[in-house]
């Protein structure tokens, strides 16, 4: 393994057949340029590269990959080099012809200044934190119809998280292996997509069993997260409150936890309040009882709020103040729809998941009527256990509630889905026979057609804009019948 200088800074032995390349020093590669190192090795035959060998050259993103092929006596007769090719997809390199071994006509430095060049050509933006390209992944058994759905979702959560997605690869599959999730063959068609978009992040749909996640990050030297980490970072950005906080806290541990089996550099986005991990098994028993003591921490401190709130609902049963709680998907519009009805200023945002903390609101009605109106988080299909765990806190607003209002987003693609996941969610939490007002929102951006199919579909829905006043008034009418059955004007 040679330097830009020249300098050998590594010198591998292996035997006849190959050699195996250890961990490499991250320090010399940065986003979007090449690692800064070029591998010679010898050949004991006259052939020439290998597939094997032109995955490293893809995989370790190398300067130049050479091979010196020798005769029986160890004397070198020909040699071939192979350099990447980001203008070209479909194999991202170039090969040269074998040449005599003494016949060195290649120009490394500026061929080096041409591929960075043309690498860091997509975004000039790639080493700051915050934007970063990245892939989206799908290997499942679905059908790809569906996985192109959850791939849409997945990009809108990148996106929350600050991420760019740059492209999509999908797999189906059968039966997924629970260990590699994808063979090297489908991993360098990920890294030549990768490649070719400058992404130095992957995106895999569904969550990751910690094998998966450590084979992965073995196999490339890119970042590897999966939904449940995006949704985690979206979490950590947006807690406000020292419950929230500590509920998410609590939420990244759970996940960490099963995960802490040696060094893992896909894990970092998520290393924040818990260390960097060292060598040896010492090191790595001192993490999982950091963990396991943090943990306990925070149960303790979340249930002094759970005590606190749970005294705050007990004031309310004694006024006989009934509770409505708004559930729905994510970025359905529950907090605007808030603040439509309560007339006061709340923080609303075209975001996945921008409230995480509950927010109550008190509505007067005539006829000294009150009602106290709760925002709660967002759900999402397969929230990730950890998540509603964690959450437990927040979600027992929806416990001491009278009723509910399940608001949907009438004008997304997959409303349906939408409606399925949130019932789902309420039939887990044992919530399904609580007293709910159907309401669909954003009713003035539906198509007429569908506007027709969800009313036959749904005739007791309410349909209302949050953002216009559309309706506004039904549900007000419909939300003082649930909240007193047996009041007449």
């Amino acid at each position: 393994m040679i330097d830009r200088k020249g300098k050998v800074e590594l010198l591998i032995v292996g035997d006849a057949e190959r050699i195996t390349i250890p961990n490499l020093s991250q320090e010399k590669k940065g986003v979007g340029r090449l690692r800064g190192q070029r591998l010679l090795h010898t050949h004991l035959n006259q052939a020439g590269l290998s597939q094997e060998d032109l995955m490293d050259l893809l995989f370790l993103r190398l300067d130049l990959l050479a091979c010196l092929c020798v005769d029986a006596n160890g004397f070198p007769t020909h040699w071939q080099y192979a350099k990447l090719d980001p203008n070209q997809s479909d194999p991202p390199y170039q090969i040269s012809k074998l040449l005599p071994w003494d016949a060195l006509n290649c120009d490394l430095a500026t061929q080096v200044a041409q591929i960075e060049t043309q690498l860091a050509k997509t975004d000039d933006n790639l080493d700051t934190a915050v934007n970063q390209n990245a892939i989206l992944v799908s290997v499942n058994s679905l059908p790809t119809e569906e996985q192109e759905k959850n791939l849409r979702e997945l990009a809108k959560l990148a996106e929350t998280a600050g991420l760019r997605p740059k492209a999509t690869l999908i797999q189906r599959l059968k039966r997924i292996d629970p260990r590699a999730l994808l063979g090297k063959g489908k991993m360098a068609d990920l890294e030549v997509l990768a490649l070719s978009n400058n992404a130095n992040t992957l995106i895999f749909d569904g969550e990751l069993e910690p094998a998966q996640l450590h084979n992965l990050a073995d196999l490339t030297e890119r970042k590897v997260l999966d939904r449940t980490q995006i949704i985690l970072d979206i979490f950590a950005k947006h807690a406000q409150s020292r419950a929230g906080k500590l509920q998410v806290e609590l939420a990244k541990l759970r996940y960490l936890s099963p995960r802490l089996t040696g060094q893992n550099k896909a894990l970092d986005r998520l290393m924040g309040g818990i260390g960097g991990r060292g060598r040896g098994e010492t090191k790595l028993e001192t993490d999982r009882r950091h963990v396991k003591d943090r943990m306990t921490q925070i149960k303790a401190e979340l249930k002094k709020i759970s005590r606190q709130r749970n005294y705050i609902r007990s004031r309310r049963k004694r006024n006989l103040i009934p509770l409505i709680a708004i559930v729905g998907y994510t970025n359905a519009g529950k907090s605007t729809l808030l603040a439509k009805l309560s007339q006061s200023d709340i923080f609303v945002a075209d975001q996945l998941f921008a409230t995480l903390d509950p927010v109550t609101r008190r509505l007067r009605f005539p006829h000294e009527r009150e009602v106290i109106i709760a925002d709660t988080i967002g759900f999402i299909r397969n929230l990730p256990k950890e998540l509603m765990e964690a959450f437990e806190a927040t979600l027992e607003e929806l416990d001491a509630a009278t009723g509910l209002i399940h608001l949907v987003d009438a004008a997304d693609d997959d409303l349906f889905g939408h409606i399925q996941s949130v019932e789902e969610i309420l039939q887990d939490l044992d919530l399904q026979n609580l007293p709910t007002i159907l309401v669909f929102n954003k009713w003035d951006k539906v198509d007429p057609e569908i506007k027709m199919a969800l009313e036959a579909s749904y005739p007791k829905a309410i349909k209302v804009s949050a953002t216009t006043a559309l309706g506004i008034k039904e549900l007000e009418a419909q939300i003082l019948q649930l909240a007193y059955p047996n009041f007449k004007i």
